[in-house]
């Protein structure tokens, strides 16, 4: 038992590892890809593009990446989505030395590849615990989420020192973030994490209609989804609106990365919450926080308004998501992983293409109040599946 936990531990830390440094490449691309693109766009209608291109890199090769990793393992597909990051950022940063837009956006394009394996990593902590420790599966969850705090902390911090490093403004910085990228894939060459079959005794896999029907899986899918299209939406006009509200990069900068501890820091402990709580009630409470980021930010554009706003928003999507990955692994056998797992991430991502797309455009058409509100039917939609999940398991009790 002792050298099972131990086990389960060191390949967590890796996992926990791997996560920040991707959150690093992650919080700094947030930071600057918009103001990039404004810069480089034809228009600036189309300045959040490099945003959206990264996401449909991920979106298209979710499904793919779960599938790979479920045939060829998850430290092949962690090594393979690295190699991307390193391409894509690469590629970004040759786009701003020579002014191409285009080949921005074919960078940002290809450090979605980087994402979509990445985000399995969550999925990874899951199968080590069900090998050697069961009991630590939402910590586990929770302590890999959690690592995308180093993003938050490090990942302005690089876009300040980077920002102006070389004459052209940014190229720096795309730079930096290939280094990133090639050390997590010297990190993640160390993980030994169980094959996604190994347990596959489990019973054999369902058609996934039967799978998609089971009320778990709908509420799961709803709130992954909203979680992370609601907070995409909001956070991605977040750089671009305090720009046009007359506040600095730095200012801007603080913002995004104080939004971004909010989203992680909380992993410390939402596993315990989860295991405490329910998984539903923790997810309601971030539905609740989504809402009172509609509420603080429509009510006015100080700097203290964008900072209160964005810090409710990253807690409320950590419950969220969170607590929406633990909801989803309850939902299937292990032969019906990586199908299920792929699915419920393409949804999040195409999820995320609709909100990055229309981030850029509704902030220069209604403006930063306005746009809030458009986060709230998903927002509505998300706490009345959970609400219903809740009344069904107490009625069920």
């Amino acid at each position: 038992m002792a050298a099972d936990h131990s086990r389960a531990r060191r390949q967590i830390l890796l996992l926990v590892t791997c996560q920040a440094l991707l959150y690093v490449n992650n919080v700094t691309l947030i930071a600057v890809n918009g103001l990039v693109g404004l810069a480089l766009a034809p228009t600036p209608l189309l300045a959040t593009l490099p945003v959206t291109t990264y996401i449909v890199g991920s979106a298209l090769t979710t499904l793919p990446a779960s599938l790979a990793m479920g045939r060829w393992g998850r430290r092949a597909g962690f090594m393979f989505g690295t190699a991307m990051g390193f391409a894509g950022t690469s590629l970004a940063a040759v786009g701003v030395f020579a002014s191409s837009f285009v080949l921005l956006c074919a960078g940002t394009f290809i450090v979605g590849l980087y994402n979509a394996f990445a985000q399995y990593m969550r999925f990874a902590a899951a199968d080590v615990a069900d090998a050697y420790a069961p009991e630590l599966k939402e910590r586990a969850i929770s302590w890999v989420l959690a690592g995308g705090l180093a993003g938050g902390i490090v990942g302005p911090q690089i876009s300040k020192l980077t920002r102006d490093a070389l004459p052209t403004a940014f190229a720096g910085t795309y730079l930096a973030l290939s280094v990133v990228a090639l050390l997590a894939c010297v990190v993640a060459s160390r993980l030994h994490i169980p094959p996604m079959h190994a347990s596959a005794a489990g019973g054999a896999a369902r058609p996934l209609r039967v799978i998609a029907a089971q009320p778990a899986f709908i509420v799961a899918v709803i709130a992954g989804a909203v979680s992370y299209g609601a907070m995409n939406l909001l956070m991605t006009a977040t750089p671009l609106a305090m720009k046009v509200c007359g506040f600095g990069y730095p200012q801007a900068a603080d913002v995004i990365m104080w939004h971004v501890v909010a989203m992680f820091a909380p992993g410390f402990f939402t596993g315990a919450l989860l295991r405490r709580f329910g998984k539903e009630r923790v997810m309601l409470a971030g539905c609740a926080l989504m809402f009172a980021t509609v509420a603080v930010a429509h009510a006015g554009l100080t700097y203290w308004h964008f900072w209160i706003a964005l810090f409710a928003l990253g807690v409320g999507w950590n419950f969220m998501f969170t607590g929406a990955t633990a909801l989803l692994t309850t939902a299937y056998r292990p032969a019906e992983k990586a199908r299920v797992q792929g699915i419920n991430d393409l949804a999040v991502f195409l999820t995320m293409i609709t909100s990055s797309a229309a981030s850029g455009a509704l902030l220069s058409a209604t403006g930063w109040t306005d746009l809030n509100l458009y986060s709230l039917p998903a927002i509505a939609l998300a706490t009345v599946a959970l609400l219903w999940l809740h009344a069904r398991r107490s009625a069920a009790a």
